[in-house]
């Protein structure tokens, strides 16, 4: 079996995980709401950080380009699934056992129902907020940045998937993975560039989050969207193609300590 064969299974898995969503598409347009005030919270505090500095440009962000940033980065944040979830509660109830025996890797299988659920909401949050930034400001600007977030996004939700997905696996070792997934959601939020820019932050913390691989996830993607340059866009690609290497050998080590745990423990 050629390797088009064998990932036609799973481009199947992400359509069928995409038709299941479209399915809900009035639910995921109520999920949206909460992006909106989020939005409309940080419209507010920014409006008031322009105004009471009186500069223009903060951190080499406009102020409208400054909130399509977080019109993107919220929109990438809110649509990512619950992977964990799904995951933990095969593994503590044994599940996970039945699926290994399937011929299909679970990894990859997850991997396509975790993109197709997100391409759908991504799409979604995008449609909203996009809807929000085009009332306050008109037509961005963005050049070939739409084109050159689609592949940067398509790295950093690949590299989100590998740590949710060695978090998760976490399960057969550990009682609750809760509160490892809690921690890692605010490191994006935080040194990820969700809630501000790499270039807010002041020295040496910026210096020390761009060697860190939650950059890679959000803010690279965000800031190709905003403020496109196709040199500096391939060295992100680059970077994110290294931390990728080194969280699929990780996860791949994981995922076989668990089974072989799975299996001498009875499963």
């Amino acid at each position: 079996m050629n390797v088009s064969v064998k990932l036609r299974k799973y481009r199947a898995v992400s359509r069928i995980t995409v038709k299941n969503q479209l399915m809900y598409v009035m639910d995921l347009l109520v999920r949206t709401l909460f992006l909106l005030i989020i939005l409309y919270i940080f419209i507010q505090l920014w409006t008031a950080t322009y105004a009471g500095t009186g500069e223009k440009v903060i951190g080499g962000y406009r102020f409208e380009e400054l909130i399509w940033y977080l019109i993107f980065s919220e929109s990438l944040v809110t649509a990512m699934p619950k992977l964990h979830i799904t995951v933990e509660d095969e593994v503590k109830t044994g599940g996970i056992g039945y699926l290994l025996c399937r011929p299909v890797s679970y990894i990859l299988y997850r991997y396509a129902e975790f993109a197709g659920e997100f391409a759908v909401r991504l799409v979604v949050n995008l449609l909203v907020g996009g809807a929000l930034g085009l009332t306050l400001f008109g037509l961005p600007g963005f050049g070939w940045g739409w084109l050159g977030f689609v592949p940067v996004a398509a790295a950093a939700v690949t590299l989100n998937f590998m740590i949710r997905m060695m978090l998760a696996l976490c399960a057969f070792w550990v009682e609750e993975i809760q509160g490892l997934i809690f921690v890692y959601d605010k490191l994006l939020f935080t040194i990820g560039g969700m809630l501000l820019p790499l270039e807010l932050f002041a020295e040496p913390f910026r210096s020390i989050c761009r060697w860190l691989p939650f950059q890679t996830m959000i803010y690279f993607p965000v800031k190709t969207a905003v403020q496109f340059e196709a040199g500096r866009m391939l060295q992100m690609l680059g970077i994110q193609v290294v931390w990728g290497l080194v969280f699929g050998l990780l996860l791949s080590l994981v995922f076989r300590r668990g089974v072989n745990k799975l299996n001498v423990n009875g499963g």
